[in-house]
């Protein structure tokens, strides 16, 4: 028989699901069985439970993270921001710049309820002649 050494768990897919989903799976299913670091205590002694709960071993804490790791990528990014503290400096131009843009949005809209306004008239009298036509095509018949 040939060595399994190289697929481990995925071995019980058997030739099922192609080459490049059981490597995929392999690769998370190392790192979900790994023990994670816990949030509460710091120490790399929490298992995960099941989908997205994981359990401390040391300290008894129980948190939520993602499916397979107990931090996901988007929470590592903001939890690095936070400790740096980079982001409250570009908060106010953040809002600066938000407010900017509703102003922006606001003008074009406040442009074309002043254009409907001024095309309502010439609107009215369209319909005016319109209904002139037919009545005087219907008087000619």
């Amino acid at each position: 028989m040939g060595k399994t050494e190289k697929i481990y768990n995925t071995g019980g897919f058997g030739t099922r699901y192609g080459v490049g989903i059981r490597k995929m799976f392999l690769k998370v299913e190392q790192k979900q069985r790994q023990k994670q670091e816990c949030p509460s205590c710091g120490f790399n002694t929490a298992k995960r439970e099941s989908k997205g709960i994981f359990c401390c071993k040391k300290c008894g804490a129980r948190f939520a993270g993602g499916a397979y790791l107990a931090e996901t990528l988007s929470g590592g990014i903001i939890k690095k921001m936070v400790g740096q503290k980079k982001f409250a400096s570009y908060l106010s131009e953040l809002v600066e710049s938000k407010e900017k843009k509703e102003e922006a949005e606001k003008k074009p809209a406040e442009e074309e309820t002043r254009t409907a306004e001024k095309k309502e008239p010439s609107r009215e009298a369209d319909k005016k002649e319109t209904k002139q036509k037919k009545t005087s095509r219907k008087e000619e018949k």
